[in-house]
């Protein structure tokens, strides 16, 4: 897998090339695995049911996101520029 940095002199992935890069290609667990949280945690019985409407919106907000920038990425509009690069790592974090 090559790998798709903001040091990189090749232009970032776009349409199912995104699919064959690392880290790009982490956003399948990222979304599968973010899918089975978010079914945990909507699950789950907790005591106090706003702690887990915090834990809840955190679950959808970064899956949703995830879901996003994967799409986003497959359309190609990140339009080659490396500042995408900064934003996936910072949704990651």
């Amino acid at each position: 897998l090559a790998m798709s940095s903001a040091t990189s002199t090749t232009s970032l992935p776009s349409g199912l090339a995104v699919l064959t890069t690392f880290p790009d290609v982490l956003f399948i667990p990222e979304i599968t695995f973010g899918g089975l949280v978010w079914i945990l945690v909507a699950s789950s019985k907790v005591p106090q049911p706003i702690l887990q409407g915090w834990v809840m919106f955190v679950s959808v907000f970064c899956f949703v996101m995830s879901t996003t920038l994967l799409c986003l990425y497959l359309c190609g509009a990140h339009g080659g520029s490396s500042s995408w690069v900064t934003l996936v790592s910072g949704c990651d974090k």
